[in-house]
């Protein structure tokens, strides 16, 4: 059913506040290039009002920190269906776009707002704190209807494709009046974090395809310590929801598979819970039961922003099979990498690369008969 807000004031009478228009379809655009957190502060806006050489234009185009496109179009006065329909018109165009027309719809981009990093990279690295990789870029998209509402129509069709693995999700904004000030607020269709994890398997699965065989990829990097994972028992992502929320594919029992981003794969485990904050870890160690951030020995994990739910480090306790140090990372040409903390990879890369790991980490089942029978372990 369409989704409709509601606010109200806090107060000993609470009053509904009354929903408003904005003066110009124009002015939802114009405010999300001033302040693009409107959209979502995970992503990097790239190119407005685009031109797809068959006389459309897109209304938006971001990147995300897997260097996916994310295609944004706006309803303005066109139908619910029609904007659905061309937007799946012109996300055929974005998967073709090649790494030089991005940076030229970059460049197209700065031209017209001042104040923006002069190449795409700077501001990726500006952005997510690291270079594009290259080999990722445009390796996925996802579409974003935006629009105050829907009909049951357009919600089932966006319903139904993202079941199906096209990541294409709708964000809803009404505008409130209160006390002579007008109010936006926002809402998904879909929990992000789906539209997310369906990119991801388009990546990891781009050209041949096959079943996923059960084994899960980690990235494991940025301001974290192998070291205290290792010695903990762990594994953690944070900074955004973006980076935190494909922990929560993992469930007891699975087998994951770490990679140190720039180094290589560095162990393999079996889940032993879901992923909680943080800030709720507790760790036996030789001192006694200490908290996640008394018990880490290096690394920042995000603990300034801890108490955000949004930000804060996450973590997944880990049962290890086997692990390396970081000097000792296995890497080869032709090992699957992804920039997501964790995916489920459907490629012939990712089985290759198990089958390769399997090698190295002589141990990857030596535990599993000495476990509760009733935990599965993934394909053996």
């Amino acid at each position: 059913m369409p989704i409709r807000h509601t606010i109200w004031t806090i107060d000993s009478q609470p009053t509904e506040l009354p929903i408003q228009r904005l003066a110009r379809e124009q002015q939802l655009e114009d405010m999300i290039v001033a302040q693009p957190a409107i959209l979502s502060n995970e992503w990097l806006l790239i190119g407005q009002q685009e031109s797809t050489g068959f006389g459309g234009r897109i209304d938006l185009l971001a990147i995300a920190p897997d260097a996916s496109l994310i295609l944004v179009e706006l309803k303005r006065d066109r139908t619910p269906r029609e904007v659905v329909a061309q937007a799946l018109d012109y996300a055929a165009w974005v998967e073709n776009l090649t790494s030089d027309q991005i940076s030229d719809i970059y460049q197209r981009f700065v031209c017209r707002h001042t104040g923006l990093p002069n190449s795409l990279n700077e501001a990726f690295r500006m952005q997510f704190g690291d270079d594009i990789p290259e080999d990722e870029l445009n390796a996925s998209h996802q579409i974003v209807i935006v629009a105050s509402e829907l009909d049951p129509g357009s919600e089932r069709i966006i319903n139904y494709l993202n079941n199906k693995g096209i990541p294409v999700n709708a964000l809803f904004f009404q505008v409130f009046s209160h006390a002579g000030s007008q109010l936006l607020s926002r809402a998904w269709l879909i929990d992000p974090g789906s539209t997310q994890i369906n990119a991801a398997v388009s990546a990891s699965s781009k050209g041949e395809k096959e079943p996923w065989n059960g084994e899960f990829y980690v990235s494991y990097g940025g301001n974290r310590s192998w070291s205290d994972a290792e010695r903990l028992g762990f594994i953690s992502a944070g900074g955004g929801a973006w980076y935190s929320r494909t922990l929560d594919q993992l469930e007891p029992g699975n087998r994951v598979w770490v990679k140190i981003p720039g180094k290589g794969f560095v162990g393999v485990g079996i889940v032993e819970e879901p992923a909680q904050q943080a800030s709720d870890i507790v760790f036996s160690t030789s001192e006694g039961e200490k908290g996640f951030f008394d018990a880490i020995s290096n690394g920042e994990y995000y603990r300034s922003v801890s108490s955000d739910p949004d930000k804060a480090e996450r973590v997944v306790r880990i049962h290890w099979l086997q692990t390396l140090p970081e000097a000792q990372a296995i890497n080869e040409t032709g090992f699957f990498g992804n920039q997501n903390s964790v995916c489920k990879p459907a490629t012939p890369k990712w089985r290759h690369t198990v089958e390769r790991l399997k090698r190295h980490f002589t141990d990857w089942n030596s535990n599993l008969n000495e476990t509760d029978d009733s935990v599965t372990y993934g394909s053996q």
